[in-house]
């Protein structure tokens, strides 16, 4: 195909220009809106698709400017409509979406689209561009199955982040002009998708047992082991879920916007169908480890499902919120261990988890600064303004130190002098301790910070010798003086 062409270029939205599904963004926005209209989408779909996407449209309305654009084939658009092509975007969207879309752009001549009464596709769509352009007479881009008749109807058939099967049946015809590629394979990002990174924070279920020096017990390590399991599922399936809920917000964010889900990279109906199977997985993984653990994880899954839709809007509650999940883990591990969980741990841990929430909210508001936000600029999703970045920093790093301090209390305990066969090594761990919290609050405050400690401390060489040296303090207070 030449640029010269005057045939019409006309081209889908869902999946083809857009690398996300309007229709299933729009359903999700209104249920996290207003749930009890999910209810409705039956009764809605029983008058037929296109009544149901009008529906949808005329209830929520999608920011165009944060959609997942493909970027290649929209710049090879925007050649196109240059060289005096025209442009015709032609969806089974609903009219109102596509017209959004359309405007936001400002390259498209006309708009075609589903009207509440016809769904634009497949045949359909085929016989309205034949009604309109003549047999042959327009160019398609498009990417799916249900575009094949289109293709066939079309002079000229560009194929765009088709699957490869799509593509060879496309080919068959014989008139593919153009192959604009697929991203990679929705499965390449599964494990993205669970963020299964994430699951390093559940190995806090094991610490009732280091605390406790039961590295011997075979048993209660198989039964943790479980729980880890049961909890990283449930994790993930409550991570799928905000980010499905959080789509508008994450594509607003330098880094968010490249999630799975954000990027456009794994189908929203994937997250939608995973998400309750890990949830089954993971309850049933929890009966298996008992009662106890069971009650626990559904704390969890029921405070961190209400952290995911309110409370991560609400400042201060947020971190502290998010501190009260991760000394919940350790409650967990306790409960599937049947190991009593000290209180000085307890303690010790929620001040250590509060200065990392702390963190997390620092960093986010330290990228917005950097981008010459204005003072009142508010993180997207979140209830912080830039101006509070000063406030943020105080709170953490007082919290942390307050983790050392309770440590420090603990150590001169009764407790320790019958646990440990050297307590005095472990006097170490408290400096070692101050000095992490330190660099790691060092780092946000210059801006090398990762939006997640967790990560940054387990990619961060500084932060994996704490960790040893932590560790090594421990052992050596556990085995005794070498002299």
């Amino acid at each position: 195909m030449t640029t010269t062409s005057r045939r019409p270029l006309v081209i889908d939205l869902d999946g083809t220009l857009v690398l996300t599904d309007t229709l299933h963004e729009q359903a999700l926005a209104l249920i996290k809106a207003r749930p009890w209209h999910g209810l409705l989408l039956p009764v809605w779909l029983r008058h037929g698709k296109a009544n149901l996407k009008q529906e949808l449209a005329g209830r929520v309305v999608l920011d165009a400017g944060t959609l997942p654009y493909n970027t290649e084939l929209l710049d090879w658009l925007r050649q196109e409509k240059a060289a005096g092509r025209t442009l015709v975007l032609c969806t089974a969207a609903d009219q109102h979406t596509a017209q959004a879309i359309a405007q936001h752009l400002g390259i498209f001549d006309e708009v075609l689209a589903s009207d509440g009464e016809t769904n634009l596709s497949a045949s359909r769509k085929a016989d309205r561009l034949i009604q309109q352009f003549g047999p042959q007479g327009f160019d398609y881009a498009g990417n799916s199955q249900d575009d094949l008749p289109v293709w066939r109807a079309a002079h000229r058939a560009i194929v765009v982040n088709a699957s490869a099967s799509t593509l060879d049946t496309a080919r068959q015809h014989g008139n593919v002009d153009k192959v604009v590629p697929a991203l990679n394979p929705p499965m390449r990002h599964i494990t993205k998708m669970m963020r299964m990174h994430q699951w390093l924070k559940n190995l806090l279920l094991f610490v009732p047992l280091l605390a406790a020096h039961q590295l011997t017990n075979a048993a209660a390590w198989g039964t943790v082991l479980l729980a880890f399991f049961s909890f990283s599922l449930c994790a993930s399936a409550v991570y799928i879920g905000n980010d499905l809920l959080d789509l508008n917000s994450d594509r607003l964010h330098p880094r968010k916007r490249l999630r799975p889900f954000a990027s456009g990279r794994v189908p929203v109906a994937w997250g939608v169908a995973i998400a309750p199977l890990l949830l089954i997985v993971s309850f049933g993984l929890a009966w298996a480890v008992g009662p106890s653990f069971l009650a626990w994880l559904v704390v969890y899954f029921l405070l961190t499902s209400w952290y995911s839709v309110s409370l991560k809007r609400l400042v201060l509650l947020d971190c502290m919120t998010l501190a009260g999940l991760y000394t919940l883990r350790i409650l967990a591990g306790g409960a599937a261990a049947d190991l009593q969980v000290s209180h000085w741990l307890l303690a010790v841990s929620g001040f250590l988890f509060l200065s990392l929430s702390l963190l997390k909210r620092h960093t986010e508001l330290h990228t917005l600064i950097q981008r010459g936000e204005t003072a009142t600029t508010a993180a997207p999703g979140r209830g912080y303004v830039t101006q509070d970045i000063a406030l943020v920093q105080a709170l953490g790093i007082a919290a942390g130190y307050a983790s050392a301090v309770v440590l420090a209390l603990y150590l001169h305990g009764e407790t320790v002098q019958a646990l440990y066969a050297w307590p005095e090594a472990i006097l170490a761990s408290v400096s070692v301790l101050v000095y992490w919290i330190s660099w790691l609050w060092l780092k946000s405050h210059r801006g090398e910070m990762h939006d997640d400690p967790l990560i940054f401390s387990v990619k961060d060489r500084t932060s994996l010798a704490c960790g040893a040296a932590f560790v090594a303090s421990l052992a050596m207070a556990t085995v005794g003086s070498p002299w």
